[in-house]
């Protein structure tokens, strides 16, 4: 059964009441999917035939380097499209392959069906073209991080981002893991960076309070980066 409330939650869909979702999807062909956990959503390279939006759980795009190491991009939860930006160009394959984190059902719209609703509907236009400049602006954020080659400089990058220009505290919202994950390393490279960071004065790490003491000092790491 097609949850309308849960799709209309999702960023595309963002704004359109759900009445008038049903009443989109009753002219066009699509499917609903479900995953176990682990189970393999989309190879990496494949061509994207659908639109896929996550409905319910949460999946992950990985990537294997030259050394055949997997790194994680990123972690796609509920309801967030999937590869949006690659639904038209002349190279529309999937950049990542995409593996279901847990239990999680995916809704599939064919990109011909995604096209007609697109044409009938120019919130969810609008809502597209949003989606896919800001995954562009997100990517080239990701470019910019990975051109740092220590990993006390992507940190430095990092938390001067998160502070922005006017704070110099702020809630950090991801666990060590994940931003080991995120600056691919190991968790223990990373503990041991903050650590000498935090010694070195130049930051204050109290539960989840992270406090930029010395942002000139941070800056003169990437400039001799």
């Amino acid at each position: 059964m097609t949850d309308y409330s849960q799709i209309i939650k999702s960023p595309l869909f963002q704004g359109i009441p759900e009445e008038e979702c049903r009443m989109l999807f009753s002219k066009i062909h699509y499917q609903l999917r479900k995953f176990e956990k682990n189970e393999l959503v989309v190879q990496g390279g494949e061509e994207v035939r659908n639109l896929l939006v996550v409905l319910s759980g949460s999946v992950r795009g990985e990537m294997i380097d030259y050394s055949g190491k997997t790194v994680k991009i990123e972690d796609i939860e509920a309801p967030r499209p999937l590869a949006s930006a690659f639904l038209f160009g002349k190279e529309n394959k999937f950049p990542v392959t995409v593996t279901a984190n847990q239990k999680a059902e995916l809704l599939a719209i064919p990109v011909a069906e995604f096209l007609k609703l697109l044409q009938l509907n120019t919130r969810l236009l609008r809502n597209y073209l949003n989606s896919i400049s800001t995954r562009a602006q997100f990517l080239s954020q990701k470019l910019h991080f990975l051109s740092f080659k220590t990993i006390k400089e992507k940190v430095a990058h990092f938390l001067l981002q998160q502070a922005g220009e006017k704070f110099h505290s702020f809630e950090l919202k991801n666990t060590q893991q994940q931003l080991a994950e995120l600056f691919g390393v190991t968790r223990p490279s990373l503990a041991r960076v903050l650590g000498e960071m935090q010694n070195d004065e130049l930051i204050k790490i109290e539960k989840k309070t992270v406090t930029l003491l010395d942002k000139k000092g941070l800056n003169k790491l990437l400039l001799n980066g």
